[in-house]
Parts: structure tokens; sequence; C-alpha cells
């Protein structure tokens, strides 16, 4: 019988979630501009496109404005990153096999979407806090909030409308975080096993590369209507103290009936754009920092990337 030394080293369940954080806040820095504009582009009732909304916050707000909403967005990654790949890493780990095999694909999907869920309530009022942050600025000045930062943000919120408005969206937040986690966690997993057994990849910066491409391209064309659903409950106003919106399934009927089906991918590729540079590099992050702890601070010479 193995003794308890035998048995191999684990990264600390307070590091895991830790590394999650740090990969994802970092992440942010490249993309936030490329979130920035799908987040216009989804709350525009018109027909628009990438380069349209680009050109317009460079000509009427300055460069620098590309960058609206960042402290709101490295809260969120701060607290829902953390959290969801704290939790999947974690599950992942106790979901495999005695030799370290992966479990399979439905039981990758089902833990992505445990993940996601816990991760998307604690990161909502951030969520929040950057759809208008980066919204702000194509409404007319009259109507624009100007927060000047995320913590100004949160207590104007709180202040201005109550408490619980920094929770406003968090059942379609939520739906998507199943979608996007079950999605991009799961095909992530399942894109970097595949890849391993056709002999042409081994364990490094490629195969996580290649990986995190797959399961940004999946991930997009599975989530983008419900974050469109997210996005606008979110930065909806109200009309006579009437909400624009009933709800996420109102947001997705009258964006068919009044802006046709194929509206609901709009911003596509800022989307893509975003979402495949950020799940490339917040997964190469996460590999890269835990495979760094393991043969540093573990003292594990053999260790192969993050264990996901």
């Amino acid at each position: 019988m193995a003794s308890t030394a035998d048995a191999p080293k684990t990264v600390p369940n307070g590091i895991k979630f830790l590394f999650g954080g740090m990969a994802g806040m970092g992440a942010t820095c490249f993309v936030q501009p490329l979130d920035l504009v799908k987040n216009r582009m989804q709350t525009s009732t018109v027909k628009t496109s990438s380069i349209t909304v680009i050109s317009g916050v460079i000509k009427n707000e300055g460069l620098t404005k590309l960058y609206s909403g960042l402290s709101a967005g490295l809260l969120r990654q701060a607290t829902y990153t953390t959290t969801r790949l704290g939790i999947y890493t974690w599950l992942f780990e106790k979901a495999s096999g005695p030799n370290g095999e992966p479990p399979n694909f439905l039981t990758k999907a089902g833990l992505g979407m445990a993940a996601g869920v816990v991760g998307s309530f604690v990161g909502t009022p951030a969520e929040v806090s950057l759809i208008r942050m980066t919204s702000d600025g194509r409404l007319p000045v009259a109507e624009r909030r100007n927060y000047t930062n995320v913590f100004n943000a949160l207590i104007r919120i709180t202040r201005e409308e109550g408490l619980f408005t920094l929770w406003r969206g968090a059942i379609p937040t939520m739906g998507r975080a199943m979608v996007v986690n079950a999605a991009q966690l799961a095909s992530y997993s399942q894109a970097k096993q595949g890849l391993m057994s056709s002999g042409y990849f081994n364990e490094d910066i490629l195969l996580h590369f290649c990986a995190s491409m797959i399961s940004g391209l999946v991930t997009t064309a599975a989530s983008m209507p419900v974050d469109i659903a997210k996005t606008r409950i979110q930065s909806m106003k109200y009309i006579d103290g009437k909400p624009e919106y009933k709800g996420a399934l109102d947001v997705l009927g009258k964006v068919i009936k009044n802006e046709g089906f194929f509206q609901l991918w709009k911003g596509f590729m800022p989307y893509y754009m975003r979402l495949g540079p950020h799940t490339v590099i917040t997964f190469i992050f996460l590999e890269q920092l835990n495979l760094m702890y393991k043969r540093n601070v573990l003292g594990d010479a053999n260790a192969k990337g993050g264990g996901l």
C-alpha cells in the first residue's frame, strides 16, 4: 500500500483561486478595448460595425477611452474569474482518476457550469459596473452616468438605485455563465486532450494556444445570444417607471422581432476577437503559473501544464 508520502503533491486550493484571478486580470489588460466595442455594439439598436465603433470612440472621446471601464474589468476578473477557475480546477482534480485520468466531456461540462454559476453571482456587481462604464460614451451627454472608476460606480449605484441593482441581470448573467463555462472550460480540456492524442502536440504553449482558440470559437457561437440579453438588461433604463425589458426572453424576442434573428450574434467578430485572445491568454497564464508553482515550489521537475 502506497504511503501518504508517495502521494503526488498538488497545488493548494487557495493558490488555484489566486492563479485563476491573476490569469484573468492579465488577459483583460490586453483585450479591454474589444470588450468596449462588443458592449457598445450589443447595446445599440441600429446596425453598426467594429470599425465604426472604434473610429467613433477615438474621434469623439479620445484614444484612451478605448480603455473605459478597465477598473471594472479588472475587478470583474478578480471576482468572477478567480472564483470560476479556482472552483473548476479544484473540481477537475477531484473528478480525475487515481492516476490523473481526466473526466469525460459531460462531466467537464457539468463542472464548468457549476463553476460558472457561482463565479457569475460573485462577479455580477463588477459586471454591471463594466457594462455601464463601457456603454456610457454612446449616450447623450445629459444621460451619461460618468462614473470615475468601478468603486465610484458601485457606491453610486447602491446609493442612487439600491443595493440589489448591483445584481440586476444576475439570472441571465448566471445563465450565460453556465453556457460560457460549460463551452469554454469543457471544450478547452477536450480540445487539449484530443490534440495530445493526435500525436502532433506535446504539453507546451503551442498546445495551450491551439486548444484555447478552439475553445474561444465554440464559446462565442454558443454564448452570444445570452450575452446580448445580459448586456441589454444591465444597461437598460427605466421609462416612466417601467424597465425597457421584462427579462432575458423579452430581450431575445424583441431583438428577433425588431432587428432580425441573426442580430442575436451582433458583434460576433469583436466578441470573438475579445473572447478568443482572452481565452488564449487566460489559459496560457493559468497553465504557466501552475507549472511554475509545481516545479519551483512543489519540486516536481516532471510537471506538465496546469491540470486542465
